[in-house]
């Protein structure tokens, strides 16, 4: 209701920076937390259930087993296996699905890949989008398997959720994504996971469905009156796909296209193509790749084109972007962008519409249609793709395929760099003949991570699969253009990994300047995961390089980071030395903003020695410089140094002035580490007012933030000051963290 219809009085003037409630008359408690801060969602993440045709037996089988572990409250664990194409996934979601109602805490799935041309996924990353997928803020997310591992039984152990692990390698691979609690995780895979068995894994193997089971899908796939009239060739047809689901749809789909066709003209097609890949056949599939030849070969010339380059890609799943970029397709737009209603004109000028060929692959039961423009392959289709491409194409014409589908990933993910970091330092990217097809993800720093972090594992797998060929450039380039990300979302894992490719091939190809991106980017990864001895070595070798190139700026610069890694490790004198050259060297050298960088972090190895005047006049310097650069971000943390200082000799009221100025700032570029040290500075300076509950309010959003950027060791400060005050105490002028050093400046700017 409005204030004024309780005859009250409310107003707001001025200007609020950040979250603010405004209201006439408040009864009961009022609790507001701002922030980004991890909140607990509801994950619905399966896949959509297919049909299931006669396996009433085995989800029986399931359910028995889910249900005594329920009586007993112990998790309820069971794999499924058997062999390609036989129906394990369909299984999996027509079960999981049906227990939605009794598990209302939500659903996790993944894709564990075991028959990926790159190999299995790593635990850590499904824990990582797990954990993600739980409502942990990329922040968050903790480095190590272990860590990972724990937090999520930890956020697993009290909620109601099933788990599907969909095509598992080994027992080794699963073993660390079992979630905690009663719950429910199904895994399915071509192996029996009876490694699973201490873990109380429950085993159900599927074999081909009963020919009249088979003959049912069929006359569903479809859907008119064919099978009825013709049932002994329907007989004969799914006895020559084996009996497996993914054939007999298959064979299906390509029979309900064609409604006049006989069934019979598709069993003399098959007799004659299952004969030909029988010395072919892997692990009974068989029929399945029978059935595939047939349908590739029913396809329009685009679409069977596409799908055999689609084979080429070396990730699990793909956009239209993707499908333009493969078939070579010239955008409407600059820069690749896609042309009128998403066609494009192909190589001889014809318009071609990606999406149309997508739906006929769909169609014909060659994809998979996962949502939002995305799709993926069966394994087994993926493994017919790639031959299909490897038959009908040259190695040159796959090469320049994965080069345009290379390429589209370095543009589009280029695009977000700038989006995310314009000031990130940007050498030329260098593409193949092209064209180059980028894709739309939108405008903002928000839709850039956002594309980013969904294509983490499709840019992974270009970088890997880039280091050994002769597109070693990509792999480096595309590690270059993931820093400002990394900064961002701090997947460390994977920011040590494709630092370490992008090294590998900037090396290879004796590229001297990449080398020392690769160095300098990855070293500062390495500071953030707390390797410092690693960072201050890759630093270093960076300094050496630039030094034999004669390249004075960037050996200045270097200069700055290794400063960061002797502060970080404690080493004041060294930090010092490093940072007061720098400062001097690097706007010779033409760069006024990172001279100012130096400049500050030398004014911040002053405050910690404790000597406030030449701190001041450094921070002051410092800011100057940085407004003049447009540097609004790392203004703002010169504005929270100059607060600190004040606060530290005794001036609460300047110090406020200060951090409040700097606060408003760092909120609006979602700064949250600097952030928490300015909440953390106003903290004290409430606390040396007497205002606890500001003091409080302060803290505890502080910790919230440091604990999502994981900076364990401020977090820990914040909570003593916490405990303090829960205990009547206050802070005296001379205590408290803000008052001291951090040691950890700098790791999120690229100097």
């Amino acid at each position: 209701m409005r204030g004024q219809e309780w005859g009250g009085h409310n107003e707001l003037s001025g200007v609020v920076h950040g979250p603010s409630v405004q209201a006439g008359v408040v009864h009961g408690d009022v609790h507001i937390r701002t922030g980004e801060t991890a909140e607990q969602q509801l994950p619905w993440q399966l896949p959509p259930a297919v049909r299931l045709t006669d396996r009433t037996a085995e989800v029986e089988r399931l359910e028995r087993h889910r249900a005594l572990a329920a009586r007993r409250a112990h998790p309820a664990l069971a794999t499924v296996s058997g062999l390609g194409g036989v129906g394990k996934t369909a299984l999996a979601l027509a079960w999981l699905h049906g227990l939605r109602p009794d598990f209302p805490g939500g659903q996790l799935y993944a894709d564990l890949c075991a028959q990926a041309p790159t190999g299995p996924v790593e635990p850590a990353h499904v824990l990582g989008s797990f954990l993600r997928g739980l409502g942990v803020l990329p922040q968050r997310v903790p480095e190590g398997v272990a860590d990972r591992a724990a937090l999520y039984r930890s956020l697993t152990a009290d909620r109601r959720i099933v788990v599907l692990l969909d095509d598992a390698a080994t027992a080794a691979q699963v073993r660390p994504l079992l979630p905690g609690g009663s719950n429910v995780t199904l895994v399915t895979s071509r192996r029996r996971m009876s490694g699973l068995a201490l873990e109380g894994g429950y085993q159900v193997h599927l074999e081909p469905l009963a020919p009249e089971a088979a003959v049912e899908l069929l006359a569903a796939t479809l859907a008119d009156d064919r099978v009825a009239t013709q049932p002994d060739d329907a007989r004969a047809l799914v006895g020559l796909c084996a009996g497996l689901p993914l054939a007999v749809r298959v064979a299906g789909a390509r029979l309900a296209a064609r409604p006049q066709r006989r069934i019979t003209t598709m069993v003399r097609a098959l007799t004659a193509e299952r004969g030909r890949l029988d010395a072919l056949a892997i692990d009974g599939d068989h029929g399945v790749r029978a059935a595939l030849d047939l349908s590739y070969q029913g396809l329009p010339a685009e679409a069977a084109r596409l799908y055999r380059l689609l084979g080429v890609h070396p990730g699990t799943e793909f956009g239209g972007g993707v499908a333009g970029a493969v078939l070579g397709l010239a955008g409407g737009g600059s820069g690749g962008d896609p042309g009128p209603g998403g066609a494009r004109a192909d190589p001889d000028g014809a318009w071609v519409d990606p999406g149309e060929l997508l739906d006929v692959l769909h169609d014909a039961n060659l994809l998979i249609d996962i949502g939002e423009d995305r799709y993926r392959f069966h394994d087994l289709v993926r493994l017919h793709a790639m031959g299909k491409a490897a038959e009908d194409e040259s190695a040159a014409e796959r090469a320049a395929v994965f080069r345009r589908i290379a390429d589209h990933y370095l543009a589009t993910a280029t695009r977000a760099e700038r989006a995310i970091d314009p000031r990130h330092p940007l050498r030329e990217r260098s593409y193949g003949p092209g064209p180059v097809v980028t894709e739309d993800f939108g405008d903002g720093t928000r839709a850039a991570l956002d594309w980013l972090e969904r294509e983490l594992p499709n840019l992974m797998a270009v970088i890997r699969r880039a280091r050994t060929t002769e597109e070693r450039d990509i792999s480096w380039q595309l590690a270059d253009a993931l820093g400002p990300f990394f900064l961002r979302r701090k997947h460390y894992d994977a920011w040590h990994t494709s630092h370490a490719e992008g090294l590998a091939a900037a090396r290879e190809l004796g590229d001297g300047p990449a080398e020392c991106r690769m160095l300098t980017s990855g070293g500062q990864g390495e500071l953030g995961r707390g390797d410092t001895a690693r960072a201050l070595e890759m630093f270093e070798e960076a300094a050496r390089l630039f030094a034999d190139a004669g390249d004075e700026l960037g050996y200045a610069r270097t200069s700055n980071y290794r400063g960061l890694a002797h502060q970080r490790a404690g080493q004041l004198d060294e930090a010092a030395e490093l940072f007061e050259w720098a400062a001097v060297e690097l706007p010779h050298c033409g760069d006024l903003r990172a001279g100012g960088l130096a400049r500050l972090n030398a004014a911040d190895v002053e405050f910690t020695r404790g000597r406030l005047p030449l701190a001041a006049e450094g921070a002051i310097e410092a800011r100057t410089t940085l407004l003049a650069a447009d540097d609004s971000y790392n203004a703002a943390r010169a504005a929270t140094l100059l607060g600190r200082i004040c606060l530290g000799d005794g001036r609460p009221d300047e110090a406020e002035r200060w951090l409040s100025g700097a606060l408003a700032a760092l909120r609006e570029v979602a700064a949250h580490y600097e952030t928490a040290r300015a909440l953390d500075a106003l903290g004290e300076v409430a606390e040396l007012r007497g205002q606890r509950e500001l003091a409080q309010g302060h803290y505890r959003e502080a910790l919230d933030l440091y604990v999502g950027v994981n900076r364990p060791g401020p977090a820990e400060g914040v909570r003593e000051r916490l405990r303090r005050l829960d205990e009547g105490g206050a802070a005296s002028p001379d205590e408290g963290g803000a008052a001291s050093g951090s040691g950890d400046r700098g790791a999120g700017d690229r100097g």
